[in-house]
C-alpha cells in the first residue's frame, strides 16, 4: 500500500512539474532579471542608473509573484523529491547495546545473588 501511494504521488507531480515546465523556466528568467537589477544597482553610482536598475529588479520581482503555477511546479518538483527519497529508504534497524553500566551491574548482581 506504500508503495502504490508513492506511485500515485510521482505520477501526479511528475505530470504536474511537466504541465508547469513553461512557468517554471520563466520564474526562473524573472528570477535572473531581479537578480541583474539587484546587481546592476549595487554597482552603479548615478542616481538614475540606481532608478533603472532598481526598475528592472522590481519588473523582475512582479514577474515572479505573479507566476503562480510556477510555484505549484516548484511544489510538484518537492513532492517528486520526497517520493524519491522515501522509496530508496531503508528500514532504520535498532540494535539493543547492553553498553550502559548500570544495566550490566544490575544484570551481573543478579547473577551473583541467585
Amino acid at each position: 500500500m506504500k508503495k502504490f501511494l508513492l506511485i500515485t504521488i510521482g505520477i501526479v507531480a511528475g505530470i504536474t512539474v511537466l504541465a508547469n515546465l513553461g512557468a517554471i523556466i520563466g520564474l526562473a528568467i524573472s528570477a535572473a532579471i531581479m537578480y541583474a537589477g539587484y546587481h546592476y544597482y549595487k554597482r552603479s553610482t548615478s542616481g538614475f542608473a540606481r532608478f533603472c536598475w532598481a526598475a528592472v529588479g522590481i519588473i523582475g520581482l512582479l514577474t515572479a509573484i505573479g507566476n503562480i503555477p510556477a510555484f505549484i511546479g516548484l511544489l510538484a518538483i518537492a513532492a517528486l523529491w520526497y517520493v524519491y527519497q522515501k522509496w530508496n529508504a531503508r528500514e532504520a534497524v535498532l540494535f539493543e547495546n547492553d553498553s550502559d553500566p548500570f544495566a550490566n551491574f544490575e544484570r551481573e548482581w543478579k547473577n551473583i545473588t541467585k
